[in-house]
C-alpha cells in the first residue's frame, strides 16, 4: 500500500507553484479513500509540541511539519521539518569494534542493560562522537579489555569486549521487536549505570 502526501504534475500541468493546500486538494479528488492500494496519508492540523509528544507516546518515529500555504521547492529548505521522536537512557558498554576508518577507532559501542538473567545485550550504536570523546573512550576502554562478552545474548566476530563498568548515555529513536536499540547514538559517558529498562 502506498500513501500518497503530494501532487506534483497532474494531466501535463505543473503544480509545484501551487501552495501545499490546493495540491493536497487535487490529490484528494484522485484518490479513492474506501479502498485500493493508494491511500491518502492522514493531515493534522495541532499544536507542534502536543501531537509530537502523542506520537512518541504510541512509538512512532516522529512527525513531519509542513507550511500549508507553500510552494514544492526540492532539496531540503524551512518549508517542512522532520521531527524525530528521540529517548535517552544509560546502558553499560560491554564491548567495541575497532575501525582503522572511525573516529578514535570506535566503529561501534556494543551494550548491555540489565535482565532478569543478569546482563542483557541491547545492541550497538556507532554515532555521535566527536575525535576527543572517542580517542578518550577508547583509552579507557582499552584498560577493561575482557576475555568474553560479558552479557548474554551475543556473539559477534571482531568485537573487543570490555568488563561492564563504563556507562554510557544514549540517545536512541524507539526498540525493536527483539529488544534492540533504533538508531543508538553515544551522548557521553555517565557516572553511575542507573538503568530504567528491564529485560526478560
Amino acid at each position: 500500500m502506498l500513501f500518497a502526501f503530494d501532487l506534483l504534475y497532474l494531466d501535463g500541468h505543473d503544480l509545484t507553484r501551487m501552495a501545499l493546500s490546493e495540491r493536497r486538494d487535487k490529490l484528494e479528488d484522485l484518490i479513492d479513500h474506501e479502498s485500493g492500494v493508494i491511500r491518502l496519508s492522514e493531515e493534522v492540523e495541532a499544536d507542534g509540541a502536543e501531537f509530537l509528544a502523542s506520537a512518541c507516546k504510541f512509538g512512532l518515529e516522529g512527525i513531519i511539519a509542513k507550511r500549508r500555504d507553500a510552494p514544492y521547492r526540492p532539496g531540503r529548505g524551512g518549508d517542512w521539518l522532520k521531527i524525530k521522536c528521540i529517548q535517552s537512557d544509560t546502558f553499560l558498554i560491554i564491548g567495541y569494534e575497532p575501525s582503522n576508518a572511525a573516529l578514535g577507532g570506535i566503529g561501534r559501542l556494543l551494550l548491555a542493560g540489565n535482565g532478569n538473567d543478569g546482563q542483557a545485550y541491547v545492541g550497538s550504536g556507532g554515532t555521535g562522537f566527536t575525535q576527543a570523546s572517542a580517542t578518550a573512550l577508547r583509552k579507557q576502554l582499552d584498560r577493561l579489555k575482557a576475555a568474553s562478552p560479558p552479557a548474554r545474548g551475543i556473539s559477534a566476530k571482531g568485537v573487543l569486549w570490555v568488563e561492564p563498568k563504563l556507562a554510557a548515555e544514549i540517545a536512541y529513536r524507539g526498540w525493536t521487536h527483539d529488544e534492540k536499540l533504533r538508531h543508538a547514538s553515544f551522548n557521553g559517558l555517565r557516572e553511575k549505570a542507573t538503568r530504567r529498562h528491564c529485560f526478560g
